[in-house]
């Protein structure tokens, strides 16, 4: 009698990291339930898997009852709007996703008796008062600005996620994910990649905000992937996990590189800084190092040359 495969389940499948994990699974030799209710995500992101028998879309707000009918082995929770544009657009939805949707999808962990990880951001920091940011530090965030909906939502969802594990006894893991890029990002998100490569393809000037000397760690989206497939396969460590890249660039010098690489003759003009937005971020990937034996490997100026070609081939 045949083996039977293992079955994970993926909220906001449809999504940029949430597509590239689908890919993995199913090259793992793995069957994909993919949930995405495609607020943010995009069916372009999945269609080379449609035909796929060890994959199934299934279109659903996942703030709501999820049923999935027969064994699941691993629930990864990575439905939400994820950008400012996005999140500030859709408030109540990325909160009802961090709450509800959390309890919903780790329910569904419980039921099924599924390991569980839940995508966390390094937005749960906030404006940063420590730096490098370790997993031990509590942040710095305003609960009630408007980043607050996203960054609040992140920071219940890690709770829940917690009690569920000391209460039911769920097997959890938690990732801290940093500033991740590449192929399938949206290009109007309004993140700081998309946006200066549109920006760079269409000749306008690229919006640097503030002073530019704010900082960012940019790590690709291949090893966020082997960081995050890592971590799910790992023993469990107790406590959140940051993946992303601790090399840090100021975000002028960002939009500069951009230029270069992509070749465009554009101006960079500045405008006020966001509210609440981060002077800092950059992660201290000390137990990713231990516990996962894990550091990135591909260098901002590689991964940031794919991506741009990415774009350039698939994005008008």
């Amino acid at each position: 009698m045949a083996k039977r495969k293992r079955r994970v389940v993926v909220t906001g499948g449809a999504g940029f990291l949430g597509s590239h994990l689908c890919d993995r699974f199913i090259k793992e030799g793995m069957k994909v339930v993919c949930l995405d209710n495609l607020i943010t995500g995009s069916l372009k992101n999945v269609k080379h898997l449609s035909k796929n028998k060890d994959f199934d879309f299934l279109k659903h707000d996942v703030s709501k009852e999820i049923k999935i009918k027969g064994p699941v082995d691993y629930v990864l929770h990575f439905a939400s709007p994820a950008s400012p544009v996005d999140y500030l657009k859709h408030p109540i939805p990325t909160l009802k996703v961090g709450s509800l949707g959390t309890h919903n999808t780790v329910g569904l962990a419980k039921l099924k008796k599924a390991r569980y990880l839940l995508a966390s951001t390094s937005e749960i920091y906030g404006d940063p008062l420590e730096h490098p940011q370790k997993e031990t530090y509590w942040g710095h965030v305003n609960p009630i600005g408007p980043r607050g909906v996203y960054d609040e939502a992140k920071r219940f969802a890690e709770a829940i996620t917690l009690a569920y594990h000391r209460y039911h006894k769920v097997d959890v893991r938690i990732v801290r994910i940093f500033n991740t890029y590449g192929p399938r990002m949206n290009i109007k998100d309004g993140r700081v990649v998309p946006n200066f490569i549109y920006q760079a393809m269409h000749n306008k000037s690229l919006t640097v905000y503030g002073n530019g000397r704010q900082t960012r760690s940019f790590c690709y989206y291949s090893d966020l992937i082997e960081g995050i497939y890592r971590l799910l396969f790992s023993k469990a460590v107790g406590q959140p996990v940051n993946i992303g890249n601790p090399t840090e660039f100021t975000i002028l010098q960002f939009a500069k590189l951009v230029l270069k690489l992509s070749g465009a003759k554009s101006k960079i003009v500045y405008k006020p800084l966001p509210i609440d937005d981060p002077r800092q971020r950059r992660p201290n990937i000390g137990l990713a190092k231990k516990y996962l034996d894990w550091t990135p490997k591909v260098k901002l100026e590689d991964g940031l040359q794919e991506t741009i070609d990415w774009f350039q081939k698939n994005v008008k």
